[in-house]
Order: structure tokens, then C-alpha cells, then sequence
């Protein structure tokens, strides 16, 4: 098992930037495929970004391609989500999750979730 703990959240006008963190514990970081997630008002939890154990591979949710990098530094058991040109659809919980086998993309296959990150990005 792995813990995780999302930090760096908060509140931002429209085209501003912020980093989230995402701080691991237990079992050693670099077994684990990582993924975030984010989860408006009223709707269902949904893809973000997503890293191989490794960093050589990632992949982006549409809606965030060229304004969001995910990476990770495996020494500092530390997942990053870096968020430009934040706009006001981008306000949700962000979540980051793991999971031991592969690269994944649909929320039921993390079985390790934090408790989430609030981000809210005024207009």
C-alpha cells in the first residue's frame, strides 16, 4: 500500500498558475504508475494526466494538453501536477492516485487515492 497526500491547491484568477504536489509514502514510489484526477461540483471524477513509473511516458486529458505537466522526482517520493492558463472550468478536486501495474486512464483502475487537492480558478 502507498499513501498519498495532495498539497499546493488554492485559489487563482483566470490565466494564472499553480503547482500541486502529491507526497508518498509506505511502499517504494517508483513501483507505481501515477495518475491525477479531478472532480467538479455535481460531477464525476475524471481523467487529468498520467505517468509512467519513470517519467519517459505521459498523457493528458484533452481539455488540459499544452497547459498541464505532470512529472514526478522518484528520490523525493513526490508526484507534480503543473497547471498554466488556469481558467475558470479547470475549478474542481484534484486527486492523485496509484496504482502498481501500468499506465491507466479510467478512474477505477487506481486502487491508492489521496484526499484531494481544492483548486478554484476565478474569472
Amino acid at each position: 500500500q502507498v499513501q498519498l497526500v495532495e498539497s499546493g491547491g488554492g485559489l487563482v484568477q483566470a490565466g494564472g498558475s499553480l503547482r500541486l504536489s502529491c507526497a508518498a509514502s509506505g511502499r517504494t514510489f517508483s513501483t507505481y504508475y501515477m495518475g491525477w484526477f479531478r472532480q467538479a461540483p455535481g460531477k464525476e471524477r475524471n481523467f487529468v494526466a498520467v505517468i509512467s513509473r519513470f517519467g519517459r511516458y505521459t498523457d493528458y486529458a484533452d481539455s488540459v494538453k499544452g497547459r498541464f505537466t505532470i512529472s514526478r522526482d522518484n528520490a523525493k517520493n513526490t508526484l507534480y501536477l503543473q497547471m498554466n492558463s488556469l481558467k475558470p472550468e479547470d475549478t474542481a478536486v484534484y486527486y492523485c492516485a496509484a496504482r502498481g501495474t501500468k499506465v491507466a486512464t479510467e478512474v477505477g483502475e487506481y486502487d491508492n487515492w489521496g484526499q484531494g487537492a481544492q483548486v478554484t480558478v476565478s474569472s
